[in-house]
């Protein structure tokens, strides 16, 4: 017998393998073939290890998930750290990660993710969409996933192998030292770090991005470096709603002497895409010009209105440069609403000079050579790929996009992740120094 023809072309399969790592794909189902029903699924994708759905409309969507768990009938949640959700219509693959969430239900039915995108949905060639408000933790783009298109025109599921031949060997595109020697002279350039003028003693760094995007554990990550141990002096985390809701200044201290380190990180409440949720784009303006005070409790309904009679703030109390914070697994679903919202904060930033940048956090989570060595993060085309895109749908110059990776589950300090942290510090100071050299003197 012939073996059955696959319906993904040879460029979509390796867009698609590039999510994966070194891995080979082989054919296990197809519905036009063997049925859109259940049973013909479970016959043929029963425990077969990680498997891959690629699901595909008349729309031209390419969309589907991956999981590493076995399909078994079980009737359990699974939760599955590897699993994601994926569209590569277009040239850059999308891909939304599940982690901490239930990756999908093992029942008798047919293939479902996050219990909410059902696929050959009541034995049909159409997928559904049934959500399930908490179990997913953001906004899920039906609409950019699969054009909103349900009736689908083939459904196929592919066995996932590793391939046994493991190499990476891409030239970087990037330069950058990984050694200890390196990391020490960062540190060092950062504490001795002097500001373009007098009146200013330390550089005051705003971040700004959604939701659980990484902006407090990035300060986490830094303090962690210079306090010589992994520490979470901001509260952090992943919920749907922002974990930040002050306004926090936060000067850190160099671990060995308790000295002041020459620069102050601001924090902000997460962006939202709803009107009168998260931070206010008008109190970015009064936060920039440094009319917000420390600790000061953000209104999302009502943005933060300076005192008429206070004086102007001095330059040392304005923001001199601004970081946008942005995950990695989530860029390319990001809603048309954000977007605008970024987009009105990068104008209001471009109108006051304030120079800006990308933090590029979770890019381990983007890249299985990555996750396997950061070592290999500027050697690898995918994470260039998502600087462009970052770079393209914020307006960034790619130059001033850099990847990081914020320290979430470790107990100890890692060296390589220590110097992509401080590298992404030192560009945000020079940033700041070409501010503070082109403004004028208050």
């Amino acid at each position: 017998m012939a073996p059955i023809a696959s319906d993904l072309t040879e460029k979509k399969r390796k867009q698609i393998c590039a999510l994966l790592g070194n891995v080979e794909l082989t054919l296990l189902y197809k519905a036009s073939v063997h049925g859109y029903n259940a049973s013909a699924f479970h016959q043929r994708c029963d425990h077969q290890g990680p498997t891959l759905l690629v699901a595909y409309n008349s729309l031209g969507y390419i969309f589907g998930g991956y999981t590493s768990v076995d399909y078994a009938q079980s009737d359990k949640n699974i939760f599955d750290k590897e699993a994601f959700l994926f569209n590569v219509r277009g040239l850059t693959p999308v891909q939304i990660k599940v982690n901490g969430y239930i990756a999908r239900l093992d029942d008798a039915g047919g293939p479902n993710f996050c219990q909410q995108l059902y696929f050959c949905y009541n034995n049909q060639p159409v997928v559904h969409y049934k959500p399930q408000p908490g179990n997913w933790g953001q906004t899920f783009n039906t609409e950019k996933l699969y054009g909103n298109n349900t009736e689908l025109t083939e459904c196929e599921v592919y066995k996932v192998n590793q391939s046994l031949q493991v190499s990476f060997k891409e030239k970087p595109w990037r330069n950058i030292l990984w050694t200890a020697k390196r990391r020490e002279e960062l540190m060092g350039l950062i504490r001795n770090h002097k500001p373009m003028m007098a009146s200013v003693s330390r550089v005051r760094i705003l971040m700004i991005g959604p939701v659980g995007a990484g902006k407090s554990s990035f300060f986490n990550s830094i303090n962690s470096i210079f306090m010589g141990h992994v520490t979470n002096k901001a509260v952090s985390g992943s919920a749907g709603t922002s974990v930040t809701t002050k306004f926090r200044t936060y000067l850190l201290k160099d671990g060995r002497e308790r000295k002041p380190l020459p620069f102050v990180l601001c924090d902000t409440m997460g962006l939202e895409e709803q009107s009168g949720a998260g931070l206010d784009i008008e109190d970015i303006s009064s936060i920039v010009q440094g009319h917000v005070p420390d600790r000061y409790k953000f209104n999302p309904k009502a943005p933060f209105k300076p005192d008429e009679i206070s004086k102007p703030a001095s330059l040392k109390e304005r923001i001199h440069c601004v970081a946008y914070v942005i995950d990695a697994t989530k860029i390319s679903l990001m809603s048309d609403k954000l977007e605008e919202k970024l987009s009105s904060v990068r104008s209001q930033l471009n109108s006051l000079e304030i120079p800006q940048m990308v933090l590029m956090t979770n890019v381990d989570e983007t890249c299985p050579h990555v996750k396997d060595d950061l070592e290999n993060i500027y050697a690898s085309s995918y994470i260039k790929m998502k600087v462009q895109e970052v770079s393209s749908r914020l307006g960034v110059p790619v130059s001033c996009v850099l990847p990081v990776k914020n320290y979430s589950q470790e107990l100890e300090l890692e060296l390589k992740c220590d110097i992509l942290l401080l590298s992404a510090l030192q560009q945000m100071l020079r940033l700041a120094d070409d501010y503070l050299d082109d403004v004028d003197t208050i």
